[in-house]
């Protein structure tokens, strides 16, 4: 067994199990820190340790870490929200919670050694969407929705805060268990895609394992006071997606459904009413708006390739392969 202690920080979700199975792998010893709410139904092995925590409270974070008895090297800061109703809900969540955590290991002089910080390349904004100029780390961060904005903020915290870190900023994550795209095989499976938007869309991915892997390389490779993006080294169309996924699901025939952007825009603007009313934010909000109408999602890795040998080994089509698969095991395709 390895001498090295992790915590994965919102470890209870899609993307947690992911990496949590990744440390193990590797020897590590692995505490997944989550709520008491948490569901656990991905986090099965018996070598996992759990920390529970209060994350509304400052003091019972700091307790909740002595209580480990160790100080860990690596965190790994998973938690977030991608869909909120406001600013403020999306604040409370992506800044507010991650301060406390960082204000509760400055308390009890329990400062890792890395602090690997799961942000979105949301936060960078629309970018060129003439030339599709793939993003680079050294472009300015312009968020042009209430999600981006907020895990900007949590950057620029953990930035500030002496704490070594690693962040990354990545693109559309899938993988077996995952949802949002979980939809989109539902759909071409029903023999209909949907887009929208008449001009071109560069779309980017990383398979869930691939990030997970990344993650762990970067703690152990990277230098500190980083920031990567992450993404598969390409880009994709979106009748690439879809032919990818109809020949994984077996269907020979396709309709691509286009809707213009004004659709789009009423329709997601109804969903953010509805949604209030409801006091939950729908799927089609007015912030998904803005990240369905992006057309250029297009990465340059090149400074992960450079500190930590980034390599995703699964590109988009194997990695359809595999989430349909599990799908269809999980019974949530037939």
């Amino acid at each position: 067994m390895s001498n090295i202690s992790v915590l994965v920080i919102g470890a209870g979700g899609f993307t947690g199990g992911f990496i949590v199975n990744e440390c193990l792998r590797r020897g590590w010893q692995v505490y997944a820190g989550v709520r008491e709410t948490t569901s656990r139904a991905f986090l099965t092995d018996p070598a996992i340790r759990f920390l529970t925590f209060d994350f509304d409270d400052t003091a019972a974070i700091a307790a909740t870490l002595q209580s480990a008895g160790v100080r860990f090297q690596y965190v790994i800061y998973n938690l977030g929200a991608t869909k909120a109703l406001t600013f403020s809900e999306f604040n409370a969540v992506n800044h507010d919670i991650l301060r406390r955590v960082l204000d509760a290991f400055t308390h009890t002089s329990l400062t890792p050694d890395k602090f690997l910080y799961i942000s979105s390349l949301s936060v960078m904004g629309k970018g060129d969407e003439r030339g599709y100029t793939p993003f680079r780390t050294t472009d300015i961060p312009a968020p042009d929705t209430r999600y981006g904005a907020s895990k900007l903020k949590a950057e620029l915290l953990l930035q500030s805060s002496g704490v070594p870190y690693i962040i990354f900023r990545c693109t559309g994550i899938y993988g077996p268990h995952e949802r949002d795209y979980f939809l989109m095989f539902k759909s071409i499976a029903s023999g209909i895609d949907f887009s929208v938007g008449f001009r071109r869309q560069l779309l980017t991915f990383i398979y869930v394992e691939d990030l997970a892997c990344a993650i762990a390389d970067a703690l152990q490779k990277a230098p500190t006071g980083r920031v990567y993006l992450i993404a598969e080294p390409r880009a994709y169309t979106q009748r690439e997606f879809r032919t990818m996924s109809a020949e994984a699901l077996g269907k020979r025939q396709v309709l691509p459904l286009k809707a213009p952007l004004w659709i789009l825009k009423i329709v997601c603007t109804a969903g953010g009413v509805i949604g209030r009313m409801k006091h939950k934010p729908l799927t089609l909000n007015p912030d998904k708006y803005h990240i369905l109408r992006q057309r250029n999602w297009n990465a340059d890795i090149s400074d992960a390739v450079r500190d930590f040998g980034f390599s995703p080994r699964v590109d988009l089509r194997e990695g359809i392969r595999r989430s349909v698969e599990w799908y269809r095991k999980a019974g949530w395709l037939k």
